[in-house]
């Protein structure tokens, strides 16, 4: 296992209790507990397991783009492939290089300066000094498919044609850049070839190596009482924030219910230099918030061989069951 660990990390290039903010969105998540789990029951009626209440959603994101800014949405679809709203999903846009590598923010981080939007069908990106770039949500069948490269994996994306390419190209103004979008119809990246050594069968399309990741307030909260320059939930990328449970209480979760969503842990994300693009600046730190979270968020020497040196900062989870979710949902973790 030890061997297969650190050949899937190696693929992804890796070498306080919460403030008053997070009061109201508990209370409505307290609201609807008893229900949640009476709907919970019903519906499973085969599976005896005991519904806890660990938490409440305070925030969804969804990141159209890899490596530009998230959406954050009010509710979201929790599909096998991620958070959906309306057109958008999430990384089902990559930019690649003209070979077919993937480029994120940890080599060009400027990219987190561009925001998504979806207007009436279309894909709507914006940038500093740029025109907006105004894209079909639907690309033609005619336009080329590209065989990328995701951390070591192939994956197809088609081409969102020559104007998109141009618009990144004098965006970044390091090289020729080209953006992909993901089709529900092709194959994602299959966990087999992630992570070897885990049992959960997925396919994530462009995330780094899972459909969701949750990261809770209190976390990040307790690691900005470490830092002299505090750090945003935007350093972290999460798909779900979590309010109303202590500081890396994630950590100990491991089946969850959302809303009608299931949710299997995966495991910890190992975190990269990605977190320290400044996302308002893109500019990039190499510095902090790792170097802190290095201080006190290793892994047990035990788990070394799966995470190498790289701090832990939020969980990976995959889909067991789709469904749909929203801020305010109560957060049940399912015990036996």
């Amino acid at each position: 296992m030890g061997a297969a660990g650190s050949w899937a990390l190696a693929r992804l290039g890796l070498p306080a209790s919460p403030g008053p903010r997070w009061l109201g969105v508990a209370a409505l998540g307290l609201a609807a507990g008893a229900l949640g789990a009476v709907a919970w029951r019903r519906a499973r009626p085969g599976r005896r397991r005991r519904l806890q209440q660990v938490g409440t959603v305070a925030e969804l994101w969804i990141y159209p783009v890899k490596s530009c800014k998230g959406v954050s949405v009010n509710a979201a679809e929790c599909t096998a492939l991620g958070l959906r709203s309306g057109h958008l999903r999430d990384r089902f846009w990559l930019v690649i290089k003209e070979d077919g590598h993937m480029v994120t923010a940890r080599q060009e981080p400027r990219l987190v300066l561009v925001s998504a939007a979806c207007e009436d069908d279309h894909l709507i990106l914006r940038a500093p000094g740029m025109d907006e770039l105004i894209l079909p949500n639907k690309l033609h069948s005619s336009n080329k498919l590209h065989d990328c490269r995701v951390f070591g994996l192939d994956i197809q994306g088609r081409d969102c044609g020559d104007e998109a390419a141009q618009w990144f190209t004098n965006f970044l103004k390091t090289e020729a850049f080209r953006l992909v979008q993901f089709e529900k119809n092709m194959e994602g990246r299959p966990s087999s070839k992630l992570f070897p050594f885990f049992v959960q069968n997925y396919q994530v399309a462009y995330p780094d190596c899972s459909p969701v990741m949750i990261l809770s307030e209190a976390s990040l909260a307790d690691l900005n009482t470490r830092l002299e320059k505090k750090v945003k939930m935007d350093n972290f990328r999460p798909n779900i924030v979590v309010a109303g449970c202590s500081a890396f209480e994630e950590d100990t979760w491991g089946e969850l219910l959302i809303g009608n969503v299931e949710m299997k842990r995966i495991l910890a994300c190992p975190r990269c230099i990605m977190t320290t693009v400044d996302p308002d600046t893109g500019v990039i730190d190499r510095k902090e918030p790792l170097e802190t979270l290095k201080s006190y968020r290793l892994c047990d020497p035990s788990e070394k061989p799966i995470y190498k040196s790289s701090p832990l900062f939020g969980i990976y989870y995959s889909v067991e069951k789709i469904g749909s979710l929203k801020v305010g949902d109560p957060v049940y973790q399912m015990v036996q």
